[in-house]
């Protein structure tokens, strides 16, 4: 074991005592149920600060030998760091490193029950990448003898570990892997046939144009996004949607918005060499482009200001709805984006449309009732009603529901006059696409990746880059229509104000797309599989312009799947 003689601490301790300070500062942006500010902050320079950390005790090898220390609390060190790592990378979208160190993770955690002993063992899984626990520059795969000491490594850690954490700990690694699956639901294939993975965040090759005029006042500031479907995949406490959606109200770091694919190691290539410093600033913020020269906050948010919430009790987004509430400067907007099950009402005569039709549950968290239930009609403590929301209309509000009780949101009124828009989604899907609700919720895909969803309801798996980048071009000319169009018909003017930003004019456009679509497919017939909106947008005039249906028509001929999709003449 090597010290630091300037302080008497051995490798690992160092690294231990670092991560300590890390773990009270950069820890809690992924620790969503503390809601720390760190979460909220939406600096990717958190992000990225947070990965050279990681990834420089991964290139320095503080743990390689953390198992001959005859010590299990290292190992569980080591195993956390793992986890940790695993989710600033899934943050950033730098798949081939996540699945990278899920291979080195599996291979300390993945179990199998012996025969019939009960005995727990601990095998290596091989897959298509590398097990470069200390990787070289050139991140070569290991050779025998790596993975001979990887072996006695396993050995060693088995010795010392529980059975009933090893068990905790594979579970982790099940629930990385089915996250993710479930976001690989399209591929993308290199010429190699390689996977490429995609970034979706905002960049300049990806804003939507517009016709700027002085009405489109409003930028968005504030976003709650809000978490809670049981039966979908999830990574600690980021459920596939919530994690769609957070990509997708980012913009692609400066210097790299011409970079959409994914920028980690690709097992047997030479990744670019840009070091593992640590930032040398000891002020309060990252350093980043838009920053003074002495690492204060940055002049210009690049990103809005971001609360998360998994599984929250109702007076969690009540608090934190408020505080975005508060915070919003003159002009500015708040999104609520809430991805929940329904909580269906039994009121069979409903009068108040805030509060007798449903809502959504917050959390599955249940109430000790000192009330008998028999005597009294209560609802749901844990349901955010739309009549809830009443209070936060006094300012800007855009509002996306994805459930299956989303309509029930339609109803919210402007007692303030300010502009309020509601984008909900499909309260049903086909049967055959039930199956893969799990994996994540069709509409959101919609808004996260317009294309994927496209190909995802026509069956198409795998896609050519080559292929892809010409039916995204046919995307692009959509939206640039679309947004012209939007800009030119009669329109209620909440959207016109709120459409001058980019994030919510993306959004916007590619609602617009994703119910032209649904509208043309032949197995989404009914009213129920097809998402709404509030104040509505005007049909003729845009929703079923003969421009739009043509693009997209164009497109599933382009993909050779035009007999998914109905012509004109046979729609309702």
């Amino acid at each position: 074991m090597r010290h630091d003689h300037g302080t008497g601490l051995s490798q690992w301790g160092a690294v231990s005592a670092t991560a300590a300070v890390y773990d009270c500062v950069l820890l809690p942006v992924f620790s969503y149920s503390h809601v720390s500010f760190s979460l909220r902050t939406s600096e990717t320079n958190y992000l990225n600060e947070a990965y050279s950390f990681y990834a420089a005790i991964r290139g320095r090898a503080y743990y390689s030998r953390a198992a001959k220390e005859d010590r299990s609390d290292l190992m569980v060190k080591k195993l956390r760091y793992y986890a940790r790592f695993i989710v600033v990378c899934l943050l950033l979208k730098k798949m081939k490193l996540v699945r990278d160190l899920v291979m080195l993770a599996n291979a300390l955690v993945v179990l199998s029950s012996a025969a019939e002993d009960g005995e727990i063992e601990v095998r290596i899984s091989v897959g298509s990448f590398p097990l470069n626990d200390h990787p070289t520059d050139s991140h070569t795969i290991l050779t025998s003898r790596d993975r001979k000491e990887l072996d006695n490594q396993i050995a060693d850690y088995t010795s010392t570990y529980e059975p009933d954490d090893q068990l905790e700990w594979s579970l982790v690694l099940e629930e990385i892997k089915s996250f993710i699956k479930a976001d690989g639901v399209v591929s993308v294939l290199h010429a190699d046939s390689n996977t490429i993975v995609l970034s979706h965040r905002l960049s300049p090759l990806t804003t939507p144009p517009v016709e700027k005029s002085p009405i489109m006042n409003l930028t968005l500031q504030e976003i709650l996004i809000v978490g809670n479907c049981n039966d979908q995949v999830k990574f600690s406490e980021l459920t596939m949607d919530m994690f769609r959606m957070l990509q997708t109200l980012e913009r692609e770091p400066q210097e790299d918005f011409n970079h959409i694919y994914d920028s980690s190691p690709a097992p047997g290539r030479l990744p670019i060499d840009k070091g593992y410093a640590m930032p040398g600033s000891k002020a309060s913020y990252p350093l980043v482009s838009a920053c003074q020269e002495n690492g204060d906050r940055p002049l210009k948010r690049e990103n809005p200001h971001k609360y998360l919430l998994y599984k929250p009790t109702l007076s969690q987004v009540l608090v934190f709805l408020a505080s975005g509430f508060k915070e919003l400067p003159p002009a500015g907007a708040l999104l609520l984006y809430l991805s929940a099950d329904g909580c269906f009402s039994p009121v069979k005569h409903p009068e108040d449309m805030g509060y007798d039709l449903g809502g959504l549950l917050t959390s599955s968290k249940k109430e000790i009732d000192h009330l008998n239930k028999k005597t009294v009609q209560m609802k749901e403590m844990h349901c955010l009603y739309p009549g809830d929301l009443y209070p936060f209309t006094r300012k800007p509000l855009f509002i996306i529901v994805d459930s299956d009780n989303s309509f029930v949101f339609q109803h919210i009124p402007r007692y303030f006059g300010q502009p309020l828009i509601v984008l909900m989604s499909p309260q049903d899907v086909p049967s055959t696409f039930q199956d893969q609700q799990h994996n994540g919720s069709l509409f959101t895909l919609f808004l996260h990746s317009p294309l994927t969803a496209f190909c995802f309801i026509c069956n198409i798996l795998n896609v050519p880059i080559h292929h892809w980048e010409r039916c995204q071009s046919y995307i692009d000319r959509f939206v640039t229509e679309a947004s012209r169009l939007f800009t030119r018909c009669r329109i209620d003017s909440a959207y016109l104000q709120f459409f001058g930003d980019d994030f919510l004019r993306l959004l916007l456009l590619r609602y617009i797309f994703c119910d032209v679509v649904l509208h043309l497919h032949r197995s989404f017939k009914g009213r129920q599989f097809r998402p709404r909106c509030q104040p509505a947008l005007p049909d003729g005039d845009l929703l079923d312009h003969p421009a739009l249906q043509h693009l997209v028509l164009d497109l599933a001929s382009h993909l050779e799947v035009r007999g998914h999709f109905m012509d004109s003449n046979e729609m309702d």
